[in-house]
């Protein structure tokens, strides 16, 4: 029928049996014509759909869109011309066959229908068509045919078609030019408005190569990529708009899975109801089952503190996931499933190449043709792999995000009870660690069917080549399998007792750097140094395990695939002496073999990565499904008289437990001010908290009228500037921004911090004192101009000269919330009389309420108690009840200088070095109201902005932290030398030697096989020689062995060597760090140091070495591959250059780019996780000021900023595999081509050496560069430690000239003109302090915040050195002498009762150089002889993290009894009783003056009544001392310290003791 549509021969298989082989003209006409044509019509219906629903507005025309129209046209006038010479034709001629008539009508249609597309495209943001590319590459590859036959037809000299001949070329070409054109991504203006993201725009063959990606990659080679050069997201991978999605599938699938649970839950309630109905009637086993019950309410105890057998609504967290992502899954499915199909045609190729370099009959066009196909099957199975790679890994990252985005949301409704549940680590945690482990198994998802595929396909090929003999190499295979899971768990056991140990090890130098001031007084370094190195040499020892484990797993795995081949190829020419192993057998089995490596050894890793995100998922889907807080009794009412009203409410913080607010009916009315006062314990917090809907109610309810601002007790402060803490999220009012300042008692602060409100505060309100934080907490609230104002007790933190301001000016009858409804918490009696009225709570009940007048003549509860107080604070000449932190503060919010503000850098768990005092007298109080004005208007945002303008490094000391450099551009080569320097080059040298071995005996086994497969022609129609076989078998089983001894050695040698290194590496930083000056520690965050010892030691210890392994494995792989094909094919040298050239500039492109992309990846990764941590602390303030939309609004944003960079990153290993993967077909195609071309001189078996080596390259050529990448992120990790390891250090602990051993005897000290600063760019502390301290003299030290009292002591123990001037000590200079000496000769008492975890002796004497009586001895000076006496261990007690398990008073006097252990000639106590009680205070006085009595004491005061018996006092201020006299003189005098006795109320020294 076809043959006479086209009027000739449509097939016939002569044409192809011929060495010029063609196809009939009819077929080309025919069936090469539709294929395209068909491909068209059936997809442009979808097409056309797709592109309707897709569509946004119509974009203005470009010539991009032009040109192709226009080429359309052409082709449609070039098909209307054909047609009308077909009709022309058929007047004047004999009639054209029909073929003539119907394709130029085809084409006509079809051109039409190609211009309506275009016309469409216009109206979406991609406007180019994927269906209209691959219809052009179809066409034109189909046309071929017809276009080479025309011209053999021409060359014949057959002129008769002329016309149609150059009509078809004509259109031929124009195709080409569409093709072309269409390759071109087209932006319109509006596309570029809508998305600065290329991938948007990008043309279908920009997309699969990634070539849109060029610009970044350039750009990242030309200048480290910044921030600002990563492009955005696309809308639709932004994390709002699929969180959405997630959250919708969520919730239905919660309630599903919340049916389910109380299903199982009615379940078991009636098993257990059945049970005991079984069980009742049976009277004697009462007894026993009475204890049995009371066992399992234990054990249900237990399981529900450890939270084992709490049951959730379970299974929907991977059912939420699907629904969101399906699509993706779908697409990568395809992908995958048309790679591994793929896969496995290369070795049928093979086999067909090595039968046509046998068969010399063949034709030459048959090699051409399987050379092609070569290059075409592994060009589409590198696209398909790299979009399924692709689309996985888009997939990790989306689910990733979605699940911290989702994680975050839950953590602004939690409820506090499941709040409870988890630490602030454990739910960063969830967000860091779990959600990333679904990451990796998104990335290998499909291998769950994959594998299995692979496995069965390659069986099956495997046994169509060589039968059953495969079967003894599967056995293997199967048999290495159960070998793998037990050296797996092995692993895994080592791999957690090393995570104990270093979690051990990261734990102890957390409080080292947390306490190293302490350390350092003490000169305790080289004890905890020991400890450090006791703990990491166990950790070394289970690394060591741990490496020679994974050795022998690289053995095993090396060696599996030599001794399967073997195996197979021995069995199968002993089975049958017929069995003869040729080349297509040999080489094509290898390939497969090659092939299933691949899927045995992802298969067990894929498992324990499932079973780890099984894990995963249950602690999410707990945590994803906690109750919410239940704010069901707290009701708003607009046109309520009253602000807030109780009615019978009770509210409990846990169900299980009492309420801890007990019925309370209480009316506040609007504006009115209500102090809550109670006993420590009394409930005043929870009744706060109750309004604010934080916690549990029981019954009743609260009715609220207006909005909340709430100060809460502790302050929260994040990490921003002042001035962001105050607006908090409110646009600025300057007018009112500066009431709220001054109110708050904060100008003066501000003047004195270095950048006013624009100073930066650390993490956790870190450089701020405890009073400044509750003045900022105060300011906020103030500032968000609330209606009701919920004060827990923001009095206490300061000073009472502060309080007193704060007070008069913020809380009180005039302040700036006068008409606010007020409900303040406090302890301060001497407010109280101001207050509209007084509640009085008692164990979370209202026991009595009323005005202070009414309170105190009804003579109950708050009478008494405050009688009680009376007594009590009279001693102090003090009105303020919590003695623990009432005196922290200083007057008018005065601050410190900045030069003692990065003290508190040092750990987040000390509190201030200086604590605020009551120290300024009234005229410098008055003269700070004058200052006041102009501070004002210094402080004003106009004028700081120019100042920062002209000088971009802002204010000297804004920032406070120095930010983490993120090193750019290309690893130094020193850095890899000092990690190679710290292997030892022996064990370089030994290594590279036996993995060249290791290379030469691979290339030995794959010359042999080829010899060893020649035999079957050599013995073709002869009996094969046993001998010749046993040889054979024999070197090439000998070769195999010795591949895998020489990886085994170097696998050992590698794991020795690394551990070398890593000890050194960790000796060198932990050695340097210890003996760093203070000021490094003031200026570097303890998480930024911990990090090096952490991450970076962590990396040098795991990382390092594997990525070091991998990449000279693959570096001598690829060698030897090259070698091996250029000794069988020398042309091929010539080919490797321009390759090689192509591979290396892909290469440096590549490796700028992605370090850098993965820098900022961890860059912007800890904002996100520092940000969930500030407001899982801040959680009650973001909630009762109704913030969390826009905190969840910005934790949206820190995502996606890093996503973008993940996006990146991941679009650019894409990138790269593409154009690797292409190197690597090139490589293949033209080994196969140079088969064909020289095939008179090469054998079967070398073209089946040569291709199955060169189909391995593709992966390695990748590999290689991913390890090259790696290696180079991960030697960052050595740069960073270096770093570190080049920090200055501190004076040498112990230097040549020593001290006598009774130094000092008396104990005198002397001040020479004597300065100090804290680091060389800031001013002096001291300046030119000249005294002398007597021998045995007690010397009280006083002066304001800032005043450099602390710096005082600093000098004593050398912490500061000398910026001029000398210190003596019985006349020998402290500079002359080294620290340790030193500072093992003076005692300090610090402000900070630090305890490190350990033993409670290790914490008194940690180099056991006192015996047990001693250490008894000092305990009971110390007051804690009988305590500790009581505790379990006594003297092996073990003291918890920072010493929780003690109070703070025990603490102090733990301090204590170590000073009186050392019992030096000189003791220092830096303000040691500031934040101990009343009577620890006296109790610590007392024995010092006792046990110190003829030694020379040195006293920091704070509370003046300490001080007052000394023999003299130190007046500072500035820096200079402005007195320096006996007490009783100095009272006489109207000088400073005049004004600040009588400001504490000591008139003279009667009043005072």
């Amino acid at each position: 029928m076809l043959e006479e549509f086209c009027n000739s021969v449509f097939w016939n298989a002569s044409f192809l049996d011929r060495p010029d082989a063609d196809l009939p003209l009819c077929f080309e006409q025919t069936v090469l014509v539709w294929i395209p044509l068909g491909f068209l019509w059936l997809l442009a219906p979808w097409h056309l759909y797709y592109i309707y629903k897709s569509r946004t507005s119509k974009s203005s025309l470009t010539h991009l869109y032009l040109t192709k129209q226009v080429l359309v046209v052409l082709l449609l006038i070039t098909s209307v011309i054909e047609l009308a010479l077909t009709i022309v034709e058929g007047q004047t001629q004999p009639t054209p066959p029909p073929v003539q008539y119907t394709n130029p009508c085809l084409f006509i249609a079809t051109w039409l229908l190609v211009l309506v597309i275009h016309h469409c495209k216009t109206w979406c943001i991609k406007q180019d068509s994927w269906v209209l590319v691959m219809f052009w590459i179809f066409s034109l590859i189909c046309g071929v045919f017809q276009f080479q036959t025309f011209i053999r037809i021409l060359l014949k000299g057959d002129n008769s078609n002329l016309a149609g001949v150059c009509l078809y070329f004509i259109s031929y070409g124009i195709q080409l030019l569409t093709l072309i054109v269409s390759s071109i991504s087209s932006r319109t203006p509006e596309s570029k408005a809508a998305s600065n993201n290329p991938s948007a725009t990008a043309s279908f063959l920009s997309s699969i190569t990634f070539s849109w990606f060029d610009s970044i990659i350039v750009k990242g080679y030309k200048h480290p990529l910044t921030l600002e050069d990563v492009w955005e997201l696309n809308e639709d991978q932004k994390t709002p708009k699929i969180s959405n999605i997630f959250a919708k599938h969520m919730e239905t699938g919660i309630k599903k899975a919340r049916k389910a649970l109380q299903k199982r839950c009615q379940k078991r309630k009636s098993q257990e109801k059945s049970e005991t109905q079984m069980n009742g009637p049976n009277i004697s086993q009462s007894q026993d089952n009475l204890v049995l019950e009371d066992m399992k309410q234990k054990k249900k105890k237990k399981e529900s503190i450890t939270g084992t057998s709490q049951d959730f609504a379970k299974s929907w967290l991977i059912k939420a996931l699907f629904k969101t992502f399906h699509g993706v899954l779908v697409k990568s499915f395809l992908y995958k499933l048309i790679q591994d199909l793929l896969i496995f045609l290369s070795p049928q190729l093979l086999k067909l190449m090595i039968s046509f370099a046998n068969d010399s009959s063949s034709y030459v066009w048959q090699g051409y043709i399987w050379s092609t196909l070569f290059f075409v099957v592994a060009l589409i199975q590198s696209f398909c792999l790299q979009w399924y790679f692709q689309y996985c890994f888009i997939l990790g990252m989306n689910v990733r995000t979605t699940l911290m985005d989702s994680i975050y949301r839950k953590t602004l409704t939690i409820s506090n009870k499941s709040r409870r549940q988890y630490t602030i680590g454990e739910t960063v945690n969830l967000m860091s660690v779990d959600a990333q482990r679904f990451t990796d198994v998104a990335n290998f998802i499909h291998l769950l069917w994959s594998c299995p595929l692979q496995i069965v396909l390659s069986i099956v090929f495997l046994w169509l080549e060589l039968g059953p003999a495969i079967l003894a190499g599967l056995g293997l295979m199967v048999l290495l399998i159960p070998i793998n899971a037990v050296m797996a768990t092995r692993s895994r056991k080592i791999q957690v007792e090393n995570m104990k140990n270093k979690d051990k090890r990261l734990k102890l130098m957390n409080e080292i750097l947390g306490g190293i001031k302490i350390l350092k007084y003490f000169a305790w370094e080289p004890s905890f140094m020991e400890q450090i190195l006791g703990i990491r040499k166990k950790e070394l020892k289970s690394l060591k395990t741990y490496s020679l484990l994974q050795s022998v797993v690289i053995f095993i795995f090396n060696l599996a695939p030599i001794m399967v081949s073997l195996i197979t190829f021995i069995v199968y020419v002993l089975v049958d002496n017929n069995n003869v192993l040729d080349a297509q057998k040999a080489f094509t089995s290898i390939t497969l073999f090659n092939i299933l490596r691949f899927p045995l050894a992802m298969f067990p890793m894929l498992i324990s990565s499932i079973l780890q995100v099984s894990v995963s998922t249950e602690r999410l889907e707990k945590y994803l499904t906690g109750d919410d807080l239940d704010t069901s009794s707290i009701r708003w009412d607009v046109h309520s008289d009253k602000a807030v009203q109780f009615h019978q409410a009770s509210f409990t913080w846990d169900r299980g437990i009492e309420p801890a607010i007990q019925n309370v009916t209480l009316d506040i009315k609007t504006g009115q001010l209500v102090a809550v006062v109670g006993a420590v314990g009394s409930g005043k917090s929870s009744l706060m908290s109750s309004i604010l809907g934080e916690m549990e109610p029981v019954h009743g309810q609260i009715t609220l009228k207006g909005s909340i601002a709430y100060v809460p007790q502790q302050s929260w402060i994040q990490n921003g500037s002042v001035k962001d803490n105050i607006l908090f999220g409110s646009p600025l009012d300057e007018e009112r921004y500066y009431q709220v300042l001054e109110a708050c008692a904060l100008l003066t602060d501000l003047k004195i911090l270095p950048a006013g409100d624009l100073t930066e505060i650390g993490e956790k309100g870190i450089n701020l004192s405890g009073g400044q934080k509750q003045r900022i907490s105060l300011a906020r609230a103030v500032y968000n101009n609330s209606d009701i104002y919920i004060l827990d007790d923001p009095l206490s933190a300061v000073d009472s000269h502060v309080g007193k301001h704060l007070f008069n000016k913020v809380i009180g009858p005039n302040g700036l919330l006068k008409d606010k409804t007020r409900i303040l918490v406090t302890h301060g009696i001497h407010f109280l009389p101001q207050v509209d009225e007084i509640v009085v709570l008692v164990n979370g009940a209202v026991v009595e309420k009323g005005t202070y007048s009414a309170l105190l003549a009804n003579k109950a509860t708050f009478a008494k108690n405050l009688k009680l107080f009376a007594k009590k604070s009279s001693s102090e000449g003090e009105a303020t009840v919590n003695e623990s932190e009432s005196e922290n503060e200083d007057d008018l919010g005065l601050v410190p200088s900045m030069e003692e503000i990065p003290n508190e850098a040092v750990s987040i768990t000390l509190k201030r070095e200086n604590n605020f005092q009551r120290t300024l007298s009234r005229r410098s109080r008055s003269d700070s109201n004058r200052q006041r004005k102009s501070l004002r208007n210094s402080l004003k945002v106009d004028n700081m902005k120019p100042k920062q303008k002209e000088n971009e490094e802002a204010v000297k000391g804004q920032k406070l932290i120095e930010k983490e450099t993120i090193e750019t551009g290309q690893v130094k080569f020193s850095v890899f030398l000092k990690y190679l320097n710290a292997m030892g080059w022996w064990f370089i040298t030994f290594i590279l030697l036996a993995y060249m071995a290791n290379s030469v005996a691979f290339m030995g086994s794959n010359f042999w096989l080829s010899e060893w497969t020649n035999d079957s022609k050599d013995y073709m129609n002869k009996t094969y020689p046993t001998s010749q076989r046993d040889l054979r078998i024999g070197i090439y089983g000998v070769l195999g062995f010795a591949q895998g001894f020489f990886v085994l050695l170097a696998s050992f040698l590698s794991a020795y060597g690394s551990l070398h290194a890593s000890q050194t590496l960790h000796l060198q930083l932990l050695d340097n760090i210890l003996r760093a000056p203070m000021s490094f520690f003031d200026t570097t965050p303890t998480g930024r140091i911990v990090n090096r010892f952490a991450n970076d030691i962590s990396t040098v210890d795991d990382t390092i070495p594997t990525s070091l392994r991998s990449w000279i494995i693959c570096f001598l792989s690829i060698i030897s591959t090259l070698v091996m094909i250029s000794a069988v094919t020398p042309v091929f040298i010539i080919i490797i250059v321009p390759l090689a050239i192509v591979y290396i500039l892909v290469q440096r492109f590549y490796v700028a780019t992605s370090r850098q992309l993965r820098r900022l990846d961890s860059v912007t990764k800890s904002p996100i996780y520092s940000h969930f941590s500030e407001t899982v602390s801040g959680l009650s303030i973001i909630r009762a000021f109704e913030h969390q939309q826009r905190f969840q609004k910005h934790n949206e944003n820190l995502i996606d900023t890093n996503k973008k960079c993940v996006f990146s990153w991941i679009i650019s290993n894409r990138w790269l595999a593409i154009r690797l993967e292409l190197v690597g077909n090139l490589v293949v195609f033209f080994s196969a081509l140079l088969g064909v071309i020289y095939r008179k001189d090469l054998k079967g078996d070398s073209v089946g050496l040569v291709l199955s080596n060169a189909l391995n390259i593709t992966q390695t050529l990748n590999w290689l560069v991913r390890m090259t990448s790696e290696l180079e992120t991960n030697i960052v990790a050595v740069e960073r430690i270096n770093e570190y390891i080049k920090v200055k250090n501190e004076a040498p602990w112990i230097t040549e000239k020593r001290p006598p051993d009774d130094w000092p005897s008396k104990g005198e000290i002397h001040f020479s003109n004597y300065q100090v600063r804290y680091r060389p760019e800031l001013e002096l502390t001291l300046h030119g302090i000249t005294c002398h301290i007597e021998s045995a003299e007690k010397v009280g030290v006083v002066g304001r915040t800032g005043a450099g009292k602390s710096s005082l002591t600093s000098c004593l123990f050398r912490i500061l050195e000398a910026a001029g001037g000398q210190l003596t000590i019985d006349g020998l200079d402290i500079a002359s002498i080294g620290l340790h000496d030193l500072r093992n000769k003076l005692t300090i008492i610090p402000q900070d009762p630090i305890l490190f975890s350990g033993s409670l002796r290790m914490n008194l004497d940690p180099f056991n150089k006192y015996s047990d009586e001693e250490v008894w001895k000092a305990l009971e000076l110390a007051h804690l002889k009988s305590y500790v006496e009581g505790l379990p261990q006594g003297l092996g007690y073990e003291v918890s993290e920072a010493g929780d398990n003690f109070s703070v008073g025990q603490r102090q006097l733990l301090c204590l009894g170590r000073a009186l252990l050392r019992k030096s000639k000189i003791l220092i106590m830096d303000e040691a009783t500031a934040a101990v009680d009343l009577e620890t205070d006296n109790l610590i006085h007392t024995t010092i003056r006792e046990e110190f009595s003829n030694c020379t004491v040195i006293t920091i005061a704070h509370r003046l009544h300490t001080i007052m018996d000394c023999d003299r006092i130190i007046v500072l201020d500035s820096g200079k001392i402005i007195e320096y006299d006996s007490p009783d003189r100095l009272l006489q005098r109207s000088g400073p310290f005049y004004f600040m006795a009588k400001d504490a109320g000591i008139e003279s020294l009667n009043t005072a003791l």
